[in-house]
């Protein structure tokens, strides 16, 4: 057996081994470089509309606070707990994708309004008619104003529903679909007050 072969033969692998580990490493720093330039570029672009954020929000740079005003709640049928939940969520959401402080009244951004429709209704008739489905329905009325930029400024009412099997009882599942039209609605009005869809 030629060792000497041997030995030259796997110095030469060896060398060539260690060329693509660097050329990997070499790539996965001008990855990792690329994305980090990318994420500062995008982070410095300058606006003159506003201030945006990452989630597409839109908000005058001189604006500082928001409020919300407490929704009543003005449906014919009243959930006890909605008009808290409701403008805690659109509190939440603020505090949480901007960095607007939350005051209790005249914000540069004011919300205020009522829930005007709380109601369930039959959907989705089987052949037997009788519905597979309810559908649980909530809306509210917003008045929307920006103190610094007034053409922004709106009064809209949002709906949302969530259906659920007509085999359950509102009672047990009211609270889970209260949760997830609330998420719907604010959404929407943060989208409508400064995302300007």
């Amino acid at each position: 057996m030629n060792w000497a072969f041997l030995s030259e033969h796997f110095t030469e692998k060896s060398k060539n081994m260690t060329s693509i580990k660097n050329a990997g490493v070499f790539k996965m720093t001008m990855k990792h470089l690329s994305v980090i330039l990318l994420f500062l570029g995008f982070s410095v672009i300058p606006s003159s509309c506003g201030v945006y954020s990452f989630t597409g929000a839109s908000i005058p740079p001189e604006a500082k606070t928001v409020s919300v005003i407490t929704f009543p709640n003005k449906a014919e049928l009243v959930q006890p707990s909605l008009s808290q939940t409701f403008s805690d969520a659109l509190r939440d959401k603020f505090s949480s994708q901007t960095s607007l402080a939350n005051i209790p009244r005249n914000g540069d951004l004011h919300f205020e309004g009522e829930i005007t429709g709380y109601s369930t209704e039959p959907v989705a008739i089987t052949g037997q008619q009788t519905a597979a489905l309810i559908r649980l329905k909530i809306t509210v009325n917003v008045r929307y104003t920006n103190k610094f930029s007034p053409k922004d400024n709106f009064e809209t009412s949002f709906s949302r529903f969530q259906d659920y099997s007509s085999n359950l009882n509102l009672s047990a599942v009211e609270a889970d679909l209260i949760t997830k039209i609330t998420e719907e609605l604010v959404e929407d009005i943060f989208n409508k007050a400064v995302v300007n869809w």
